[in-house]
């Protein structure tokens, strides 16, 4: 798959992007009397499976992975690659990204600006305000360990699966009259892949082994069982690779003999066989880099390999399962969950498949918990996954939608932990955006724009048209209000409130007065990489920013009540709230994108940044601000339901927060197409954006609760698609555990746990009928108190469960 940058996507728009990345379209033939795999059905449903091997195709391959290592696995017969990631291998090395040009700029910047001299603001910012380099560096593989199996006469019986529920791979075939198993595992708990060759007759296992990798690296045999391959990240922008990287495989084997020499592992004759794959790099943080690179590989596998196989797998699958297993969702099965998973992608829209929409769900969960876990890096525009040492966008996070995407299904699908490698990166920022803040703005608190890397660039990037935005940032530090309001830890809260503090304190130091308006606005910024003129995407006060803006002084006030600190400083934030812009409708109905009512140069445009405000935020709601609700929808009119895979992944959100379930579910059918769903199931912009999987299951779980305006609303846009089903383990704002069944389209039964003391508003169309309100840890049945027909409110205590029965 080609690369492309981030300035020829924005050149070409995202139909161009497509035509150019084209290898996304593929088929799949159905197959009479398809028969999920019993291992498949023993996970119900909750696997990829297929009847073919993945070849040469990456979109083919099966990721594992525990966080900090990744693999695709391709599930080859003859040659197995499995392609290898750390999360740390960075292109470059530490670098300090700030333009000191760009303080002086700045007035000048602003006067052309509010001048409606676009272009030339523009130019300036090119000259002044760029980071050093002006694009930030990639993430990068460490290379493949390669497996060649003897040749033998005829494959036949051929299967693979990724199975979510144990996040385990599975190879198995028929060979020379021999059945052969492959299992593959990424263990979060001993920190190695795994790779478990099995045979029904002793002695069947043959095999080498050795690593590729396109980086500066060097093979080695340490000793008779084990393979080594050492190398550096490679240079980026000018900038010298720094990362060093020492990867390990070796083989525990029953039976057969092992040998290597000279970087090449063979094993012969063997009844079983246990590879573990370890891997160091010398990555500490973005700022130093002499870790002990060999010494990490060297102790995660020297751990490893005392542990039995199969006591390893339980420990993997247990500590996956305490994450995975809180949440379950059931949306019925048809028999075109039969066909192997590339053959339902095509067959999507032609037949009733309500299990895929569960499986897509899920996958995503099992994508995040695979991909960020504590302690490693977020997961970043691909998750851990990536082949190319220059691969699309370099791979990095994407602030201005991508990143702050990846993480929106985190709470609502009871996954809190993965969330905290963003928290994290919000330190590292906060050092690094607090230079940029200095000396590109000589304001205080810190700033993040578009993009940031594993470096943690906080400055400009790329070129003004999309690099100019200044609230990357501020939207980050809106997370962590969002996490207390989810978990309500005060410790993590009172840790990460100078992180809050110091956003807003950049903005206090940086709004301005528009003239003909007087509103405080940022300026210069964007509406994400959309143009509002010809070649002029730079403005003040774009629409996005003053809602980003509203939450992050919300929440910095909100913090400093309830840590009881800083009374004068919230004092000074709630005024600077108060003089923000006021959303605005436009003379075409919509939500204005900007200041003034300017018509967008493409009104397709992948990106509806100023509907932030109805998702994630929650300043645009049905009963609240019914006009701008209006608003809303018809800004998604007017945008259309066309777009690249992460874009219909945000529609699916706007829509499910409209409450109008058929319309989301419309959106997920178009998802899940061959050119918007790869054979494995990874989302595609084209190409790969793993912030489409994220954002299709934050969606399905906005499609069942909603949490965002104080109350739980069960079932608020269920599509009539799903006519019958249930979910449990779902999380609402306030610290509350939601559950649901449903009949015929109807709600049956609900529960709610909450985990604090306090006032519960519980909304669904159950109690416009008869119901029962009970505490069933007490066995107290409850009456609620009803202000609204589909509203009840009652006390609740911390850990009780309260089930509401239809009569």
């Amino acid at each position: 798959m080609s690369d492309v940058t981030r300035r020829q996507a924005l050149k070409l728009g995202a139909a161009g992007v497509g035509a150019t990345l084209a290898s996304a379209a593929w088929t799949a033939q159905a197959r009479a009397g398809s028969v999920a795999p019993v291992e498949v059905r023993a996970a119900g449903d909750l696997a990829l499976w297929y009847d073919k091997p993945a070849g040469a195709d990456w979109l083919r391959a099966l990721p594992v992975g525990n966080g900090r290592l990744g693999a695709m696995v391709f599930g080859n017969t003859d040659h197995e690659r499995l392609q290898l990631n750390e999360d740390t291998v960075w292109a470059g090395g530490p670098h300090d990204y700030s333009n000191p040009q760009g303080a002086a700029a700045l007035p000048e910047i602003r006067r052309l600006v509010f001048q409606d001299q676009w272009a030339r603001a523009q130019d300036l910012i090119n000259r002044t305000m760029l980071g050093n380099p002006a694009g930030q560096l990639a993430y990068q593989p460490v290379g493949d360990l390669r497996l060649s199996f003897p040749s033998g006469s005829g494959v036949s019986g051929y299967q693979r699966w990724l199975d979510l529920t144990t996040a385990t791979t599975v190879v198995t075939h028929l060979a020379n009259n021999v059945r052969h198993r492959r299992e593959v595992l990424a263990s979060a708990p001993d920190q190695v892949i795994a790779v478990r060759l099995t045979a029904d007759k002793p002695g069947s296992i043959s095999f080498s082994a050795s690593f590729t990798t396109p980086q500066r690296a060097s093979s080695s045999s340490p000793d008779s069982t084990t393979i080594a391959l050492d190398g550096r990240s490679g240079d980026h922008r000018g900038i010298a690779g720094a990362v060093r990287f020492h990867a390990l495989a070796k083989a525990v084997v029953e039976g057969g003999s092992t040998g290597s020499s000279g970087g090449t592992l063979r094993v012969s004759g063997a009844t079983s066989v246990t590879l573990l794959i370890s891997i160091g790099t010398s990555y500490v943080n973005y700022h130093t880099v002499n870790g002990d690179h060999q010494g990490i590989a060297r102790r995660h596998l020297l751990a490893a390999q005392g542990i039995a196989y199969d006591n390893l797998r339980e420990r993997h699958v247990a500590g996956y399962r305490k994450l995975f297993g809180r949440t379950t969702i059931d949306l019925g099965r048809t028999v075109a969950a039969d066909q192997s998973t590339d053959v339902r992608i095509v067959r999507h829209n032609a037949v009733a498949d309500p299990q895929f929409a569960a499986l897509l769900f899920q996958y995503g969960r099992y994508l995040l918990i695979s991909s960020s876990l504590p302690g490693t890096q977020p997961a970043n525009l691909q998750g851990i996954w990536n082949e190319q040492l220059n691969p699309p966008w370099e791979s990095k996070y994407t602030i201005n939608a991508n990143l702050p995407m990846n993480y929106w299904p985190a709470h609502p699908t009871n996954l809190a932990e993965c969330h905290q490698p963003v928290f994290d990166l919000i330190k590292d920022l906060t050092v690094t955006g607090a230079r940029t803040a200095q000396v590109q703005y000589g304001a205080r608190g810190w700033v993040t724009h578009h993009n940031t890397d594993g470096w943690r660039g906080a400055s400009v990037v790329d070129f003004a048209l999309a690099g100019m935005w200044q609230t990357g940032g501020a939207w980050l530090a809106t997370l962590i209000w969002e996490h207390y309001r989810f978990t309500g830890d005060l410790e993590f809260l009172r840790a990460n409130y100078p992180a809050l503090k110091g956003a807003a304190q950049f903005f206090l130091d940086t709004l301005v007065p528009e003239p003909g308006l007087g509103s405080l606005v940022t300026s210069p910024s964007n509406s994400p990489e959309l143009q509002h003129h010809p070649n002029a995407s730079v403005c003040a006060g774009p629409t996005m920013d003053t809602q980003i803006l509203r939450d992050l002084f919300d929440g910095c006030v909100r913090a400093g009540e309830v840590l009881g600190v800083d009374a004068g400083f919230r004092g000074q934030v709630q005024a600077a709230r108060a003089r923000l812009a006021p959303m605005k409708v436009g003379a075409r109905g919509n939500i204005q994108e900007w200041l003034h009512d300017w018509v967008e140069t493409e009104p397709n445009h992948r990106h509806v940044s100023h509907l932030y405000g109805l998702h994630p935020s929650n300043q645009i709601t049905r009963r609240g601000t019914p006009q701008l609700f209006a608003a809303a929808r018809r800004t998604l009119e007017l945008r259309g339901d066309a777009g690249t895979g992460w874009s219909l992944a945000w529609k699916i959100n706007f829509w499910a927060r409209l409450e109008e379930g058929g319309r989301a579910h419309q959106l997920i059918r178009d998802l899940v197409t061959p050119e918007r769903l790869a054979p494995n199931m990874f989302d595609l912009h084209p190409p790969f954006q793993i912030d489409g999987n994220f954002g299709a299951t934050a969606g399905i779980a906005e499609m069942l609760l909603h949490s965002h305006h104080g109350e739980l609303h069960l079932l608020p846009a269920l599509p009539p698609a799903w006519p019958t089903g249930s979910a449990q383990g779902l999380r609402g704002r306030g610290g509350h555990t939601v559950g649901a069944a449903w009949r015929g389209g109807r709600i049956e039964q609900l529960s709610v746990t909450p985990d604090r003391d306090g006032e519960v508003r519980v909304r669904s169309r159950m109690f416009t009928g008869g119901f029962e309100l009970r505490d069933e840890t007490s066995g107290v049945q409850v009456q609620p108190r009803r202000p609204e027909a589909d509203l009840v409110e009652f006390t609740a205590q911390a850990g009780h469960t309260y089930r509401a029965t239809a009569r």
